[in-house]
């Protein structure tokens, strides 16, 4: 009986390294891939930077030096174009138009569940599958989407775009366990990156100054910070540099007052509004880009809990579906809902689906279910 054939993408990192000693120890045919993804100057430096990020010589090392260990073969794919033209351009552009992008989340899409899959599928693998903290329930009716066993680590958030057959192509083999158990395991199969640290920072900006690197690619968009009356309260250096709920580097002097919250971002007048913090919390949005893991789930209206950034907490929300896109209003309001960054539904453990936070509404009173959905 043939193995079932499975390409692992391997960043260096123990996630991934793990989720190929799993699949190989299942009796998979396990083949490592690393992805070329970004390359810099720093790829030349040491140091406490060249630690944060992923992509570098070192990781791709790594990676090998896993295979290496448990005796699979490796391969290293260059994806930089792809990965330029679908992740970092969308980020500049998403900063430049005022939004707040989610870069891992494009990646995601783009590169590990498009073209990975598609480069896995010319090997004529059988599966790909990542280091990502998430699991999948099969039966009959098809695959379901549900949170990783460690709630902390859990990266369902970020996965809300795949749908039923690219879910049929995937393992997630670590999301059964919690990241303790992960690096126990990485020490006993005898890995070298048993105790390498997690990459914290943007991969393609291991200084973590996200400023910087926009200045470098766009040219700034100055204009007036003005309070919810429309009064001018000072300049600002460019909306791309702020983001929804922001209360540090605004450059204003508060004399004494309370501190001002940026609570939205103009990219026609480049005004930036600011207020108070209370005045961020709000219940009702719009949003596009709708992608359901099922189309069974595709209804008009539907009671869910929504997350709105990957570290928050879900609350209970009304979604309404109108094609491919929607609106959510919450049953409790939630703090600064923020454009460009997306909204996820669960039910339970499953993820149903999500989508990408357009603009925030007036709350008022409750909107009936036509209204909504010829405003959308």
């Amino acid at each position: 009986m043939n193995k079932k054939r499975v390409i692992v993408a391997m960043s260096g990192g123990v996630d991934s390294s793990v989720a190929a000693l799993l699949l190989k120890n299942q009796g998979y045919d396990v083949i490592g891939m690393t992805l070329r993804l970004w390359s810099s100057d720093e790829d030349s430096e040491v140091g406490e930077v060249h630690n944060k990020r992923c992509c570098s010589v070192e990781d791709v090392e790594d990676a090998r030096n896993v295979c290496d260990v448990l005796g699979i073969p490796h391969y290293f794919v260059n994806f930089e174009k792809e990965f330029q033209e679908h992740v970092v351009n969308y980020f500049v552009r998403e900063y430049d138009s005022g939004r707040t992008p989610h870069p891992c989340l494009a990646c995601n899409d783009k590169i590990k569940f498009d073209f990975l899959l598609r480069r896995a599928m010319f090997l004529e693998a059988d599966y790909i599958a990542t280091g990502h903290y998430a699991r999948l329930d099969r039966s009959s009716s098809g695959v379901k989407l549900l949170r990783g066993i460690d709630s902390g680590k859990d990266q369902s958030y970020v996965l809300f775009t795949l749908n039923q057959p690219e879910l049929q192509k995937l393992l997630f083999p670590v999301g059964e366990y919690t990241k303790k158990e992960i690096r126990e395991l990485a020490l006993d199969g005898g890995l070298p990156v048993a105790d390498k640290p997690d990459s914290q920072e943007i991969c393609f900006i291991p200084s973590g100054n996200y400023r910087e690197f926009l200045q470098e690619r766009i040219k700034a968009r100055p204009g007036s910070f003005v309070d919810t009356s429309g009064k001018v309260l000072g300049e600002h250096p460019g909306i791309q540099f702020f983001t929804v709920g922001q209360r540090r580097r605004l450059g204003l002097k508060n004399n004494g007052l309370e501190p001002k919250f940026v609570l939205k971002i103009d990219n026609q007048t480049n005004e930036i509004t600011l207020g108070d913090e209370s005045e961020l919390y709000r219940k009702r949005f719009s949003f596009k880009n709708l992608s359901l893991t099922h189309e069974s789930y595709r209804t008009e209206a539907i009671d869910v809990f929504a997350r709105i950034r990957y570290k928050a907490e879900e609350s209970q929300a009304t979604a309404i579906f109108n094609e491919d896109s929607g609106i959510v209003e919450f049953k409790e309001p939630q703090r600064a809902i923020t454009p460009g960054q997306p909204v996820v539904f669960y039910r339970g453990e499953e993820l149903l689906g999500g989508g990408i936070i357009e603009n925030v509404l007036d709350d008022g009173p409750k909107i009936e279910l036509s209204k909504m959905l010829s405003s959308v």
